[in-house]
């Protein structure tokens, strides 16, 4: 039996006495107990938690269905310069699916331990930056603080299942370009070490099927010219490809997981019966694009690997993202030195990466605006979609103070060329 909520049942939970518990912590804590996972994530309990935040900052919340059932929310708290570019704090809302049998606690019950890590899925991606940016502004506007940039919280839906109805859909309407962004935040990753990482580029994903026709026949028989043949060819060649990428990583001390080509073998489907050699055999591969590979090349390497499978060898893709814009982090740029000057203000170490899988900030970024993927989480373990995923409850605190400083300072931006 897995606790349902802190104490002694289960082994390890530990409940805080009366008050002693940080209210941003009870926040967070309450905000991961919201079963907002996929196939069918409770959106409406989402939207309710939101509007109540929204009320409790005393900001308006305005609420965009991109798609039947999807909605985005946005709180907007108002600039003194509201004609100027607006800085946009991006979270969603939604997780990914849990195994329940292998995880400690109750996923959704945010259960504490004696160490202060709280269990929870989303307690890493990204419940807590979702908290952590009410609470700054919380905490901001508590201050009597305003700034001359208008400040956008977006709240979007199905992140996790690839976007399309949400940030992907919602960079197309009107109600998004309303928001006049200038530079947006958006999710990055924990860091085990001190550092803290943040995110420029992404790699384009990829999701692509490999359509093997061949002869049927009798299981009998040696059948000339099968689609398992031609399977096992198309096969050797991108995992071939997958050992010299990952050669690649394993032998250069400067490449991350964001510069090499990643490709996984995910689903493989074909065949009725046992003793009948199917007419089709299908192969589909998960592949993650740095930025810096010609895209264009690319597809014509795989199209070669299908020439070479056989005859009729055809591919599909259910993903394929052509767009390569990073974000400048150049000194130079007003919105990367207000982000880089502020991290170093507080003694922060900022590691540079290209981001390995892919977030609400392609969409984005595609849109020809900067945006930056960070969340404050050093010291912890990369556990976002495993088992057992947890944030240390300092981590998280220490994070609202890193927000309660980078808000102002994006907020701050001096006007820029064509602002004035």
């Amino acid at each position: 039996m897995l606790p349902d909520k802190d104490g002694p049942s289960g082994g390890g939970g530990v409940q805080d006495g009366p008050g002693t518990e940080d209210p941003s912590v009870t926040l967070f804590r309450e905000y991961l107990r919201l079963k907002t996972v996929h196939p069918e994530p409770d959106y409406d309990a989402a939207i309710r938690f939101l509007e109540r935040m929204a009320e409790e900052l005393g900001l308006p919340m305005k609420k965009v269905e991109v798609c039947p059932g999807r909605v985005v929310a946005v709180i907007t708290w108002v600039g003194s310069r509201p004609e100027l570019k607006s800085v946009v704090l991006n979270s969603h809302t939604d997780v990914v699916p849990v195994y329940e049998g292998h995880w400690k606690y109750d996923p959704f019950a945010a259960v504490k331990d004696a160490d202060g890590n709280i269990y929870g899925r989303g307690s890493q991606d990204m419940k807590c930056v979702t908290i952590q940016y009410i609470e700054a502004i919380r905490r901001l506007k508590a201050a009597g603080k305003r700034f001359p940039r208008t400040i956008h919280l977006t709240f979007v839906p199905d992140e996790e299942v690839g976007g399309h109805k949400g940030m992907e859909t919602f960079v197309k309407l009107p109600e998004f370009h309303k928001l006049n962004i200038g530079f947006a935040l958006d999710e990055g990753l924990a860091n085990p070490t001190n550092a803290y990482t943040v995110f420029y580029g992404e790699r384009n994903p990829w999701w692509i099927t490999v359509r093997c026709p061949g002869s049927p026949g009798h299981g009998s028989r040696f059948v000339e010219n099968t689609a398992a043949e031609k399977l096992q060819r198309v096969i050797n060649s991108f995992l071939e490809f997958r050992e010299k990428e990952k050669h690649r990583l394993n032998t250069s001390e400067c490449f991350t997981l964001g510069d090499v080509t990643t490709v996984n073998m995910t689903m493989v489907k074909g065949g009725v019966a046992y003793n009948v050699v199917p007419a089709e055999m299908d192969v589909s591969f998960d592949l993650r694009i740095p930025p810096t590979v010609n895209l264009q090349e690319f597809e014509e390497k795989i199209k070669a690997w299908c020439k070479v499978a056989g005859e009729d060898v055809t591919y599909d893709f259910a993903q394929k993202h052509m767009d390569q814009n990073f974000t400048c982090t150049e000194e130079s740029d007003p919105w990367w030195h207000a982000f880089s000057s502020t991290c170093k203000a507080m003694n922060m170490t900022v590691k540079k990466e290209i981001f390995p899988a892919a977030t609400d900030s392609r969409f984005i970024r595609e849109e020809g605006l900067p945006a930056i993927g960070f969340s404050p989480m050093n010291l912890t373990p990369i556990l976002l979609h495993d088992h057992n995923e947890y944030l240390n409850e300092q981590v998280f605190l220490r994070g609202i103070q890193v927000y309660e400083r980078l808000v102002p300072a994006l907020a701050s931006v001096p006007p820029l060329s064509g602002e004035e």
